[in-house]
């Protein structure tokens, strides 16, 4: 053990030690436990909770998707639900995102545009620009 107090990694640690390390209240712990069923702490005389190493594993887990990467509580669950109780230990990647691909640009000569036309195009390209400026402020 290091000093100071700290426990060994696969050590028990109390509601009370979790809840510290996390920076939460202790009745969120016992909330979640509520919620998922996997999160199953040993209680000991006087319902004294005592995580094990994969319980507290598995709180950091779930913390760090609620109060980091933006799941909700029925997010998590399903997640987790999915992943079963063999992956619940493993870090989640935070949620793919699909980048929007760019239209194609058709690219024509304004000399091959009508007069006409082009003065409208720039009427709506002024328009525009006068639009995200107005959201800009």
């Amino acid at each position: 053990m290091s000093s100071g107090g700290d426990k060994a990694e696969d050590a028990f640690r109390t509601i009370g030690e979790l809840s510290a390390e996390l920076g939460i209240q202790q009745h969120i712990l016992r909330y979640w436990e509520t919620r998922f069923p996997q999160l199953r702490p040993l209680q000991r005389a006087g319902n004294r909770r005592y995580y094990r190493p994969a319980d507290a594993v598995l709180v950091r887990r779930i913390h760090s998707l609620l109060n980091e990467q933006g799941y909700t509580i029925r997010g998590v669950q399903k997640l987790l639900a999915q992943k079963g109780s063999a992956e619940s230990e493993a870090a989640v990647p935070p949620p793919a995102v699909t980048p929007i691909a760019p239209q194609p640009v058709l690219v024509v000569s304004q000399s091959t545009l009508p007069s006409s036309a082009r003065t409208e195009l720039q009427a709506i390209r002024e328009s525009l620009v006068e639009a995200l400026a107005a959201d800009m402020d």
